[in-house]
Order: C-alpha cells, then sequence, then structure tokens
C-alpha cells in the first residue's frame, strides 16, 4: 500500500490495539509520579549554549540500536563547534548534547530523562530506539512539559502504548518513524515472491512480551497471515536463551510452512537457524525483526546460512536523500561511519543523525525556546533529511511524522560478511532496489 496522507478516525482507533505489535521489545511506560521537575529555560543571552539532551541504549540487551550513537555524537559535536544555531530572533548559541545510556532499561531511562530535565536543564531531549527506550522518556518529558522528539519505535508503540487516543495525543512529545501497516506490506511483498502461495506461515515467538505481542490472534501477526491467504502456525513459545528448538522446528516441518517470521534474539535465532539446517528444516523464506535488523545479527549464524534472510529495513545508504545539516547523502554518511569506525553501517545511524537535523530546524523556526513554542513549531515542520521527508502536518496523528520501509535481503560479500541489499521498494520508491526477491537455497 502507498503511503497514506492521513487517515480516517476508525482506520487509527482500530491501529490502537496494534501498538506493540512487530516493535522489537516491550512498551514500559512511567506513570503520573513522573512529574520531576520545572519545564527547561525559555529564554538564553547571546553565545550561551542550548543544551540538547540524547538518551540511548549504549549498553545491555539493546546496544545493537545505539551502536553508531558514539560516531554521531562525536560529528555533531564537531559540527556545531563551528556551526552555532542563530534563532529567530537573531542571537546565536553554541550547541551542548549531554548523552545518557539508558543501559537498555526502562527505569535507568526514566532517570536519565529526570537528569536531563532536573539537573543539567536541557531545552530539549531526543531519544531513539525501541519502545522501552521512547516511552518512558517521553512519558518524563510530556509530565514535566519538556519538548521531546524521538524515533526507533513504530508509531502505534509510540503513541497508542502511551494512552493517545485518536481524539487526544500529546502536548509535548513528537515521533518519527513507521508503523505496524509498514512493516506488515513489506512482509507481505517478500513473502509473494519467495514463498507457495499456499505456503503457511512459522511464528518463532520467545516467551517475552514482544513474542506475546506478536502471538496475540486479535492484535498480532496471525491475523495479517490469515488476511494473506495464509495459515499460521503458532507452537507453545520458547524461553530466552533456550538451546533446543526441536518443539518449534518440529511444528513447522509438521506443517509445511515454507515461510518462517518472528522476534527472536540473535543469539537464539543463531541456535535456531543452526537446528533448523542439522533437522531437515528448509523454509523457503525467513523474514526476522529484531535478530537480523543489524550486520551484528549475522555473526554467530553458521557459515553459508546468511544468504537471503530478509527482514524490514528503515534506512539504507542508497537511499536519495541528504542531511539538511551536513549536506551528507545517505552514502556518504554511511562511508564516513564505515572508515572512522571499521564496522558496518547499521540501520539507526540515519536516524540519529536525523534528530539532529529536526532539532537543529525546530530551533531555528521557533519564536522562542519555550518549550509551548518549541511544540508548535514540530507540528508544522516539514524536513528534507538523510531518512527523507518527516512531515508533522500529515501524519496519522498529530504527534507523529510518518515514514515508510523497504524491504530487504542479506547477501554474502566478498569479505566473507553480508550486506542487506533493499529487494522491494514498492512504498518507498526513493530508495532504490539493489536485486530481486529470491527464495533461500539450501545447499
Amino acid at each position: 500500500m502507498a503511503e497514506t496522507q492521513g487517515y480516517r478516525r476508525g482506520a487509527v482507533a482500530a491501529l490502537a490495539s496494534l501498538a506493540l505489535v512487530l516493535s522489537g521489545c516491550s512498551v514500559v511506560t512511567a506513570g503520573p509520579a513522573a512529574t520531576i521537575a520545572t519545564p527547561g529555560p525559555t529564554a538564553v543571552r547571546e553565545g550561551a549554549p542550548i543544551k540538547i539532551g540524547y538518551v540511548t541504549p549504549r549498553t545491555g540487551a539493546l546496544a545493537e540500536y545505539g551502536e553508531a550513537d558514539a560516531y554521531v555524537i562525536d560529528t555533531m559535536t564537531d559540527y556545531f563547534d563551528e556551526h552555532p544555531v542563530t534563532l529567530a530572533n537573531g542571537t546565536t548559541h553554541p550547541i551542548e548534547i549531554i548523552t545518557k545510556d539508558t543501559k537498555s532499561d526502562a527505569e535507568t531511562a526514566i532517570a536519565a530523562a529526570g537528569e536531563l530535565i532536573l539537573e543539567d536543564e536541557v531545552t530539549l531531549i531526543l531519544v531513539s530506539s525501541t519502545p522501552e527506550t521512547v516511552d518512558p522518556v517521553a512519558n518524563v518529558c510530556e509530565a514535566n512539559e519538556v519538548v521531546c522528539i524521538s524515533t526507533g519505535a513504530s508509531w502505534q508503540a509510540f503513541y497508542f502504548g502511551r494512552g493517545g487516543t485518536p481524539e487526544d495525543g500529546f502536548d509535548y512529545t513528537y515521533h518519527f518513524f513507521s508503523g505496524l501497516e509498514d512493516v506488515q506490506a513489506v512482509y507481505g511483498d517478500i513473502w509473494a515472491a519467495t514463498a507457495p502461495a499456499d505456503s503457511g506461515v512459522g511464528l518463532l515467538l520467545p516467551n517475552a512480551p514482544d513474542g506475546n505481542a506478536w502471538r496475540s490472534p486479535v492484535a498480532g501477526i496471525p491475523p495479517f497471515i490469515t488476511a494473506q491467504g495464509r495459515v499460521a502456525t503458532v507452537p507453545v513459545p520458547y524461553e530466552l536463551g533456550s538451546t533446543d528448538f526441536g518443539t518449534q522446528i518440529g511444528a513447522f516441518q509438521d506443517a509445511n510452512d515454507m515461510i518462517l517470521a518472528g522476534v527472536p534474539g540473535a543469539t537464539d535465532f543463531a541456535t535456531f537457524w543452526a537446528q533448523a539446517a542439522a533437522l531437515g528444516y528448509q523454509p523457503t523464506t525467513a523474514t526476522i525483526s529484531n535478530a537480523l535488523l543489524f550486520p551484528s545479527g549475522l555473526a554467530d549464524l553458521p557459515v553459508g546460512l546468511g544468504d537471503d534472510l530478509s527482514t524490514e529495513v528503515w534506512w539504507h545508504p542508497t537511499a536519495a536523500y541528504a542531511s539538511s545539516l551536513t549536506g551528507e547523502s545517505a552514502q556518504e554518511l554511511a562511508d564516513a561511519f564505515e572508515a572512522a569506525t571499521g564496522e558496518h553501517w547499521t540501520q539507526p545511524l540515519g536516524f540519529s543523525e536525523a534528530l539532529f537535523e529536526v532539532a537543529v530546524a525546530v530551533l531555528e523556526q521557533s519564536r522562542s525556546l519555550s518549550a509551548r513554542d518549541l511544540a508548535a513549531t514540530i507540528r508544522r515542520l516539514e524536513l528534507d533529511t538523510v531518512v527523507g521527508r518527516i512531515d508533522w502536518r500529515t501524519g496519522p496523528v498529530k504527534n507523529v511524522a510518518k515514514l515508510p520501509l523497504v524491504g530487504g535481503q542479506w547477501r554474502s560479500n566478498a569479505s566473507g560478511g553480508y550486506d542487506l541489499v533493499v529487494v522491494t521498494n514498492t512504498y518507498a520508491p526513493a530508495i532504490p532496489t539493489g536485486g530481486e526477491p529470491e527464495p533461500i537455497v539450501w545447499k
């Protein structure tokens, strides 16, 4: 489906029940007790720094989402050293970035937001990477009337997962990312091209909040599978860290499921995939969120078993986008990251930079630094960034700017690793394909 310019109220309400599905992790919210401080400063003297807080999981179970953070912070710090921000009133200010690591823990995320507001007196907060990080930080900011700009979680998890309704949203917290409907549409494209039309879908789901959300017969992925004319096989959930997936593999073999989908972590998927090969379960399609979003997710796979594994793609270097700050194209940003770190580019890289692009545009266009004026500026903002056009005027709800997705498959490269190749771009033609969807070839 093409990206929709707005939704009917009934359609948005229906999506509320999907808030946790395909989100990559659970939603944890901070309740009313999150109120901890008064709003930050509304004015600064000429030449005084404007403080921006930046909250992400740099360590812990979600650290893969924060792999690009150090690079982005270093490059943005260097950029702001040479490019202070000029406000609408004509005053010029350096930008000071204050970073906080959530350690992949929601309570730590709440504390981090509190420190930034109460102790550091930041003007606004940027936060990224999974609902477990985004939602608690956004709740603290909303309760304390401090502007928060977030990304890296489905818009439904950000909005409905925090209690938003089609009628009533939030005053100070704003989000840009894709939605669950985009993930499902991309999966449908890949499945149609790589698996028999009558194939069922085996769901590899952990006994964890994200697995439970996927499993739901009402708000999970089974209704989408049914709508595709397919049958879902939903075996007993596995425990995190399992070393025996025989029960799940047996269920998929009995059902002759040529499609595998799910949200396992990287270690669990590597164990499962090796056992599937050993036991003769050979699906033509494996579309996996979470484990296969990042190049590190393929590191533990047996040699030769990573080719044509598929996943959703938020951002890709081949996209025809460029940074509104540095002017770097998406490809130039990825190349610079790899040259500086020696690591493969990773999807959150573009979104981390885009957070700062949005922050600068908001600061420069707002008539003051009051939270109310900053929020009003976001609601009318449209900006071309390294992840595409971000436009809050046309989002599904007032606090969300929606971005499309493409689908990708991992394919072997000459250095012995894997590259993520875009294979379907129906919903984001500005991101060109690098190949066609191909079924897995078992050797």
